[in-house]
C-alpha cells in the first residue's frame, strides 16, 4: 500500500503493482482511513512507514504562524497518527511489526531557514525511541536519518545553498532515493530484529565532519 497525497502517486503504486490511496497525513480522519483501507485490502498492518514532509526555506521571522502549523501537521501530528493506527492494529493482531519513521541528519544539526522543518525532525526521533521502550519486544520502532537525497523535493532549494550543501557532503553527492529504500526494507526486515529504538544515519559522511 502507497499513500501520498500528490494523486500522481497512483500511477507510481501502479507501476509497482501496489495499492494506493490519497492520504494528507496532517488530517487525522484520512490517516485512519489510510490503516482500515490496508486492512481492509490486505488484512493486516505488519510494517508502517512514516515518511511524508513538509518545509519552508526562510528564516522564522519570515515564516507565517499557518506555514508552521502545516509543516508540524504532517510532521509531528501525521508521524504520531500513524504511528498510533499502526500499533493499534499491530497489537490486535497480537503479532509483530516495525514502524519506520523517516528523520534527517537535520535532526542533528542546525542549517540556515529550516527551523519549523528541524523541529519536526527532531521530534521524530523522541517519538521513535518512546515507541520502541513502549511496545517491545514485540512492536519494533526504527528511524532513518538521511541527507540530501535527490527527489522532486529538493528543485525548490536556491542553487548557492545546494552548492553549500553538496560542497559540505564528503561522498560528493545526494542520495538516491532507492538507497533509502532499500535501507527501509533491511530495517522492516527480520534480519534488523535486533535493531529499535535507534536512528540509522545514512548522508554519505555529511556529519562526521562536525
Amino acid at each position: 500500500m502507497i499513500a501520498d497525497i500528490n494523486p500522481d502517486g497512483a500511477d507510481v503504486a501502479k507501476a509497482m503493482g501496489a495499492a494506493f490511496q490519497l492520504t494528507d497525513m496532517s488530517d487525522p480522519d484520512q490517516v485512519r482511513a489510510l490503516a482500515k483501507v490496508t486492512v481492509d485490502r490486505l488484512d493486516r498492518i505488519d510494517i508502517w512507514h512514516n515518511n511524508a514532509f513538509g518545509a519552508v526555506f526562510k528564516p522564522i521571522h519570515e515564516q507565517t504562524l499557518e506555514e508552521f502549523n502545516a509543516i508540524t501537521g504532517v510532521g509531528i501530528r501525521g508521524y504520531w497518527m500513524g504511528a498510533k493506527v499502526a500499533v493499534e492494529q499491530m497489537r490486535a493482531q497480537g503479532g509483530k511489526g516495525v514502524i519506520v519513521n523517516t528523520a534527517s541528519v537535520q535532526s542533528y544539526v542546525g542549517e540556515r531557514g529550516f527551523s519549523a522543518y528541524q523541529a519536526t525532525k527532531g521530534a521524530v526521533l523522541a517519538m521513535t525511541r518512546s515507541l520502541a521502550i513502549d511496545h517491545a519486544p514485540d512492536i519494533r520502532a526504527v528511524a532513518i536519518a538521511p541527507g540530501l537525497v535527490l527527489t522532486r523535493a529538493v528543485e525548490g532549494i536556491p542553487d548557492d545553498v545546494m552548492g553549500e550543501v553538496l560542497a559540505g557532503i564528503p561522498a560528493g553527492r545526494g542520495a538516491d532515493p532507492r538507497e533509502v529504500a532499500s535501507l527501509a526494507a533491511f530495517i522492516a526486515s527480520d534480519e534488523a530484529d535486533y535493531m529499535s529504538g535507534t536512528a540509522v544515519i545514512l548522508d554519505g559522511a555529511y556529519l562526521a565532519i562536525g
